[in-house]
């Protein structure tokens, strides 16, 4: 069923979002993949096009493997995930520039919305998973969520001048972070001590490093992009379960109140400018409930019309039982 306009600049403005969240450390493009709505989806045309592309290069040039290649292409969404890499990228690249200076300049009020933000949208994958919690779903959350919220909690770094093999072996770890909900990518580059040098060579057009980068980039998608979509297809409310202790543990990152001018990642008492502070995570949290709500509805409104054009959910039912 053909899709509207208005649905793909919907897809390119979620990207947007993905694509300026992972710039910011501590806050994953993955949350926002999950929060809006299309995070399975985006996941299954990535899983697809990766195994399609893995069939032309390896079993097309024996001589086998054309049909296999273009079944598995066929599968993939392409115009959603061309809109949403669209938006990813020329977000990033927005973001670089203006949200970067914002969050060092503003850290508290900053991260109050980040906090407030996945706060809410610890909501999203519980409810996804569909049934209640057993005790051992519980437990699981819970020792997710703390080995999330020890990780988190390392004190960053900084290399000037890393070995290529460095930013290859980091860009293929933090892009998995990327599709990962609760697992901010740029805090990856924090704790590995790229994060400048790599928004820097962003900035400056440094097409030696950003090739290297996207190299790695392109070998941890090719690796972990099929574990999620396996798990997302055989084992849904497992995944959804991980997510939430994910995103609980990712919160400690997000905490307004840290010794922001110097390295410690110490928590510390509400202080400073506390109202402000509060109302910020208030606000997040709202945004957040917002889109929810909007996009349950026009969920439910596609499902009692079926004349009008799906949102992008894709048929995970017979995984969730």
């Amino acid at each position: 069923m053909s899709r509207s306009t208005g649905n793909y600049l919907l897809d390119v403005l979620r990207g947007g979002l993905m694509g300026t969240a992972e710039v910011v450390p501590g806050v994953s493009g993955g949350t926002v993949a999950l929060v809006t709505g299309m995070y399975d989806r985006l996941i299954l045309s990535a899983g697809h096009t990766v195994t399609s592309m893995k069939l032309l290069a390896t079993d097309v040039p024996k001589g086998r493997g054309t049909e296999r290649a273009a079944q598995e292409f066929r599968q993939v969404d392409l115009p959603f995930l061309l809109s949403v890499l669209a938006g990813m990228v020329v977000a990033a690249l927005t973001a670089a520039k203006l949200v970067v200076p914002l969050v060092e300049d503003h850290p508290q009020r900053t991260f109050a919305l980040f906090f407030g933000l996945v706060l809410a949208s610890l909501w999203v994958p519980y409810s996804e998973s569909g049934r209640r919690w057993t005790l051992r779903e519980w437990a699981l959350a819970g020792v997710v969520a703390v080995v999330a919220f020890v990780l988190t909690g390392l004190p960053p770094s900084e290399i000037a001048d890393p070995n290529p093999l460095l930013v290859v072996g980091v860009a293929a770890v933090a892009i998995c972070a990327l599709v990962l909900p609760g697992v901010s990518g740029s805090f990856v580059l924090l704790a590995t001590g790229i994060y400048t040098v790599t928004f820097n060579a962003l900035n400056d057009r440094d097409l030696g490093y950003i090739a290297l980068f996207g190299l790695g980039a392109f070998l941890g998608l090719a690796f972990f992009v099929k574990l999620l979509q396996w798990v997302l297809e055989h084992h849904h409310r497992l995944m959804m379960v991980i997510m939430t202790g994910l995103l609980a543990g990712s919160l400690r990152a997000l905490w307004p109140w840290q010794p922001w001018e110097s390295d410690s990642r110490e928590l510390q008492a509400p202080s400073g400018d506390v109202p402000m502070t509060v109302a910020l995570i208030v606000g997040g949290w709202l945004i957040v409930v917002a889109i929810i709500v909007i996009e349950r509805k026009t969920r439910a409104v596609h499902l009692d019309n079926p004349t009008v054009a799906p949102i992008e959910q894709p048929n995970t039912d017979s995984t969730r039982s």
